[in-house]
This record gives C-alpha cells, sequence and structure tokens, in this order.
C-alpha cells in the first residue's frame, strides 16, 4: 500500500504532465474530413458549383439539414469562463483547455463532434442570445463552466427559447452521475433511496441540480441538508429570503428540505448522515476527519470538489466512511460528468430530441449503475470506468428510448437500431485517433 506522501505525490502528477504536454501538441482537437477527397476535383462536389443543389434543398426543409450537413453531430460547448472547474472566474481564454479536453471526450468516447466556444462576455442576456445564434450550425448545446445564479437562468431561457436540445453539465451532469454513484453504493451497505439521510456541502449549480434529481428518484426532500458558505440552509435564512427572486432555487431548497430546520455549519450537517455529497471548495481539509466520524454507520461520502477534494481518501477512510467517491481518475470510484455526456448526447442527437429532461437523465444513470452492476460491485467500484467503451452505446439507447417515450424525440429509431448507430459512431471515433497514433499524424508523448 502507497504512504500518504507517495499518494500526494502521485495526485499531483497529472498537473504536471499536463504542462509539459499541453505545448507539445498547442491544443487537443482540431478539424479533419469527412468525406472522400480522390482528386481536387472532388472539391466541386463538396464545394461551388455542386453544392449549391443541398443548399437550395436545405432552404425549403431545414431538417434536411440533419442528412446533408454534420449539424446532427455537432455540440457547442459554451462557457464564460466564470465558474471553470474549481478556479473560479479565470476567464474565456483560461478556460479553453478544459473546452478542448471536454470536445475531445466528447469525441472519443461518444463520436460527437464538439466545438468550444468561449464568450468574452458575462452578460447573461449576451450569452443567451449569442447561443440562440448558433443553433443554425449544431444539434446540442452543452453550457460549461458558468456561474452560478445566473447559470439556473440561462439554462432554464435556452431551454424554452431553443429548439435543440440545451444542457449544462455542471448542473444536470453532475447530478447524473452521482446519482450513479449513489444507486450503487447504497445496494453495497443495503440501505434504500427513500430511507437514508443525505448531506450536501456546497449550494451551487452542482448541488441544486443533485438535489433536485436525488429528490426525483426517490430521496426523500425533509431528509436532506444543504449547507452552503454562511451555514445550513433552512428556514430561517433572511438572507437568502431578502434576495429570493436572485437566488430562487436556494430559497426553494430552503422551504422543502431540513425538516427539524437544523442550523449551523457543515459539522451539524454530517451528524448522523448516511449520506454526504459535496461539491463545494478545493480541499483538502474544507471536511474535516472529526466531522466525518460522526456521520451514520456504513457512510457514503462523495467528495467532488476539483483538482483536490475536500477531505483525502485516506482520511474519510480513517474517520469511519465505508464508500468513498471523488471526481479524479487516480482514486476508486471515480464519478466524472464524462461518464455521461458523451452517451448522453450520443443518444440525444441520434434521435434529434428537442431537449434533455430530468426523466432522460434518470434513465441515463439507471442504465450506467446496471452496467457497472453486472461487472461486480465493491466498495471500490460503484460505477462504470471510461475504458468500458460499451457503456456509452447502452446509456444512448437509454436516454433514446426514454425521449421517445416522452414525445421529445424528432425521429423515431428502436433500440436496436439506436445501438447499432451509437456502437459504429463511437467504434469509428475511437478508430480515427488510434490510426493517427499509428501513423504518426499524432505525435507519440516523449519519454522524460
Amino acid at each position: 500500500m502507497l504512504t500518504k506522501e507517495e499518494l500526494l505525490a502521485k495526485a499531483k502528477k497529472p498537473a504536471e504532465d499536463a504542462m509539459r504536454l499541453h505545448p507539445l501538441y498547442k491544443g487537443k482537437i482540431e478539424t479533419v474530413p469527412k468525406c472522400a477527397v480522390r482528386s481536387l476535383d472532388d472539391f466541386s462536389i463538396w464545394y461551388t458549383p455542386g453544392v449549391a443543389a443541398p443548399c437550395k434543398a436545405i432552404q425549403h426543409d431545414k431538417e434536411l439539414a440533419y442528412q446533408m450537413t454534420n449539424k446532427g453531430n455537432t455540440v457547442a460547448i459554451v462557457t464564460d469562463g466564470t465558474r471553470v472547474l474549481g478556479l473560479g472566474d479565470i476567464g474565456p481564454e483560461a478556460g479553453m483547455p478544459v473546452m478542448e479536453g471536454k470536445a475531445l471526450i466528447f469525441k472519443y468516447l461518444g463520436g460527437v463532434d464538439a466545438v468550444p466556444i468561449c464568450l468574452d462576455t458575462k452578460d447573461p442576456e449576451n450569452i443567451i442570445n449569442a447561443t440562440k445564434w448558433l443553433q443554425p450550425s449544431f444539434g446540442g448545446i452543452n453550457l460549461e463552466d458558468i456561474s452560478q445564479p445566473k447559470c439556473f437562468y440561462i439554462l432554464d431561457r435556452l431551454k424554452a427559447e431553443c429548439s435543440i436540445p440545451v444542457w449544462h453539465d455542471d448542473q444536470q451532469g453532475t447530478a447524473t452521475v452521482l446519482l450513479v454513484g449513489l444507486i450503487n453504493a447504497l445496494k453495497i451497505v443495503g440501505k434504500r433511496l427513500g430511507d437514508v439521510s443525505v448531506a450536501m456541502v456546497g449550494a451551487g449549480a452542482a448541488n441544486i441540480a443533485i438535489a433536485r434529481l436525488l429528490h426525483s428518484s426517490g430521496i426523500k426532500p425533509a431528509n436532506t441538508i444543504m449547507v452552503d458558505s454562511k451555514g445550513i440552509l433552512n428556514k430561517r435564512r433572511s438572507d437568502i429570503e431578502s434576495r429570493q427572486t436572485e437566488y430562487a432555487d436556494k430559497w426553494r431548497i430552503c422551504q422543502t428540505t431540513n425538516a427539524g430546520n437544523r442550523a449551523g455549519g457543515i459539522a451539524e450537517a454530517l451528524r448522523g448522515a448516511d449520506v454526504c455529497i459535496s461539491l463545494s471548495q478545493p480541499g483538502p481539509d474544507v471536511i474535516k476527519k472529526e466531522w466525518v466520524a460522526t456521520m451514520g454507520k456504513d457512510a457514503i461520502l462523495f467528495a467532488c470538489a476539483n483538482p483536490i477534494p475536500e477531505i483525502w481518501p485516506w482520511d474519510a477512510k480513517e474517520a469511519g466512511v465505508r464508500i468513498m467517491g471523488t471526481g479524479r481518475s487516480d482514486f476508486p470510484n471515480q464519478l466524472n460528468n464524462s461518464l455521461v455526456f458523451p452517451g448522453l448526447f450520443r443518444g440525444a442527437l441520434d434521435v434529434r430530441a428537442k431537449t434533455i429532461t430530468d426523466e432522460m437523465c434518470i434513465a441515463a444513470a439507471f442504465e450506467l449503475a446496471k452496467c457497472a452492476e453486472e461487472k461486480g460491485l465493491n466498495e471500490e467500484f460503484i460505477a462504470p470506468n471510461m475504458d468500458q467503451w460499451d457503456i456509452f452505446p447502452r446509456e444512448a439507447v437509454a436516454v433514446g428510448m426514454k425521449a421517445q417515450e416522452l414525445g421529445v424525440a424528432g425521429v423515431k429509431i428502436d433500440a436496436d437500431e439506436l445501438y447499432q448507430q451509437a456502437t459504429a459512431t463511437i467504434k469509428r471515433a475511437r478508430a480515427i485517433t488510434e490510426d493517427m497514433m499509428r501513423e504518426g499524424s499524432i505525435a507519440p508523448i516523449p519519454e522524460l
């Protein structure tokens, strides 16, 4: 077993490697042709004069854009850089490495072409308008790293006003993957969703969305306690009540959770809790061992702040936690949005969904949880690994079928065809990268 010092050194290595390798490649994505080019004569088909024919066809029927262009497989990753990872408001340029990384994962795991759109504005109306103007070019929108509370308003407006699916990964993606982990962790400890008490550390976009999805899945609001930077949310929080127009979601949490009207901070929220879900500020020591020790028997703790969790896993285990999850790939039980958005968008795009609903997210969560259960659950394996590529077509099917059931899909496709289509698209995306690496079109990573 590694020592604490060795574990800390291992935890720091990804950042060191990132600083070494990002300058090597000068970015993580690029545009490559999708069509055959036998000779330059083919440009007369792909460009002028031949291209005028599909242009005219689309002019008469805009839906043909899904058949004659890459619109139906292209997603815009839209950010203003105000809430990037755990780094805060670092600006749109500094947010680009994250958005490029997101685009890489979209393509490699979901076969989805994604384009970073980093906007030089923090104004919600400008963000809404810019995103709406992008609709002709994209099949979906992934909002990313936008600060709260405006992220709630922006998402609600765009979902209501756009004709393509709009998703905020920090809200819906995080909520979905945390639900995956919780479903299976509770199976291991022998507890039920409807019976457990949940302490939530942080009241930002992620945890508010998680609470909504958990409550839709069976967790009782009365058994939920949420903590923000000023303490536990309760009916006496006049600071939130006085700004309830701005913080409508937080005020709703104040009214519907915490049946005992408990007050205090993180320590008080954790006392006796079966589950702690934390998405607050980077740690360590945001959550202290002595607080964790007061949680209930067979406690479950998901500490998901980036880049450092609120408490190190080894400290949580020493304090009595039975199942620990983080957002990091170098610890067991990684609960990362990358398990969700590639397959979920694959399914939404393949059925031309007009929106992404909570029901679609829950369908994705239960399918992913089932994928992990089939591999054999244990205390260090509660969610699938990203290298199990077959989970993404299965997730796509669950999402696509639910969209059709809800009446929000633009086309009807049966489950078998959806699975075959998603599998072929994802296999092709992975093969492209592997072929380019083998042929040297992507330079090898140099040895240290």
